[in-house]
C-alpha cells in the first residue's frame, strides 16, 4: 500500500496492525502532509511510548522476587489485604503464589486500578499464578481481637490454603505471626512487588464482592458504592439507621454512635 493512495482510514487500520513500524513505511508516514495521518503517527508513536513505559515498569516490579528467585528460593507468595479501615464488613487477605515473572499491562497497586480493570486484571492473574489462597476475617472476630490482628489471622488464612507450596513470602508492610517460612517485609509492597500487587487486586476485588452482596442485604446503607469506608454518605446512613449487622462497633464513629444513644459495643 502506497501511503499517499491511502484513506485517513486506511492509514489507522495499517498502523494498528504494527507494534514496531519498518523505518521505509515510517519516513513514507512523516512525509505525508495530510494532517489526519500526522494525528494518527503522532497517536500510534505516544501508544507505543506508553507501552514501553508499562513493560519497564512491571518489568522493575519484579526485581525482588528475581533477586528471591537467584538466591534460591523457587515458590514465592506475595500477600497483601483489603479493608483494615472500613466502617463495616470484613477485612481480606489474599496470598498469591508465583514461580516466574509474567507480563499483565496495568498490574499495580489495586488503588491505583479502577473496579473495571481490576476485574479483568484479577482472570489474568488467575491464569498465571501458580495457585491462591484467600483469607476472610469478619467484622465480629475484628471488634474481638483489633484489627491489626485480624489482619494477621487474614493473612494466615490465605497463606494456610497455599502453604505446602510456599517458600517465602514477601508481605505488605508487615511480618506475619505464625507463619514459619521465612518473610520479606516491604514498605508499600503493592507498588514495589508485582506478586504483592497481584494479592492486592484478588483482595480488593474479593472484598469488593462481599460488600456489593451486603448492599442487596442492607440497601439502606450504600456499601455499593463506598464499600464500608468512611464516607458521608455512610455516616449520614448509621445516623439514620443506626449500625448495621455488619458494623464494626469497635471503630469510631460507631462507638461514639454508640455512647450518644446509651449503647454498649
Amino acid at each position: 500500500m502506497k501511503i499517499a493512495e491511502a484513506t485517513i482510514s486506511e492509514v489507522k487500520e495499517l498502523l494498528d496492525s504494527y507494534k514496531e513500524l519498518p523505518s521505509s513505511l515510517y519516513q513514507e508516514l512523516q512525509q505525508d502532509q495530510r494532517k489526519g495521518v500526522q494525528s494518527i503517527l503522532k497517536r500510534w508513536i505516544k501508544e507505543r511510548e506508553q507501552e514501553q513505559h508499562e513493560h519497564e515498569r512491571i518489568y522493575k516490579m519484579w526485581e525482588i522476587e528475581r533477586e528471591q528467585w537467584q538466591q534460591g528460593f523457587q515458590i514465592i507468595g506475595g500477600i497483601d489485604e483489603a479493608g483494615r479501615g472500613p466502617w463495616a464488613g470484613p477485612v481480606v487477605a489474599a496470598c498469591v503464589v508465583v514461580d516466574h515473572p509474567f507480563y499483565i499491562a496495568g498490574l499495580n497497586d489495586s488503588k491505583q486500578v479502577t473496579a473495571e480493570h481490576r476485574a479483568a486484571i484479577r482472570q489474568e492473574i488467575e491464569k498465571e499464578a501458580v495457585a491462591i489462597g484467600i483469607g476472610i476475617v469478619d467484622h465480629q472476630l475484628i471488634d474481638q481481637i483489633n484489627i491489626l490482628q485480624a489482619t494477621y489471622e487474614a493473612m494466615r488464612r490465605a497463606y494456610s490454603q497455599v502453604q505446602e507450596q510456599v517458600e517465602l513470602c514477601l508481605v505488605d508492610a508487615l511480618k506475619i505471626p505464625g507463619v514459619k517460612v521465612p518473610q520479606l517485609s516491604l514498605v508499600k509492597g503493592d507498588a514495589r512487588s508485582q506478586s504483592i500487587a497481584a494479592a492486592s487486586i484478588i483482595a480488593k476485588t474479593t472484598r469488593d464482592h462481599l460488600m456489593i452482596q451486603y448492599a442487596e442485604e442492607f440497601p439502606q446503607y450504600g456499601f455499593e458504592r463506598h464499600k464500608g469506608y468512611g464516607t458521608k454518605e455512610h455516616w449520614e446512613a448509621i445516623q439514620q439507621y443506626g449500625p448495621s449487622p455488619i458494623h464494626r462497633l469497635s471503630f469510631q464513629p460507631l462507638r461514639d454512635w454508640l455512647q450518644e444513644h446509651g449503647m454498649k459495643e
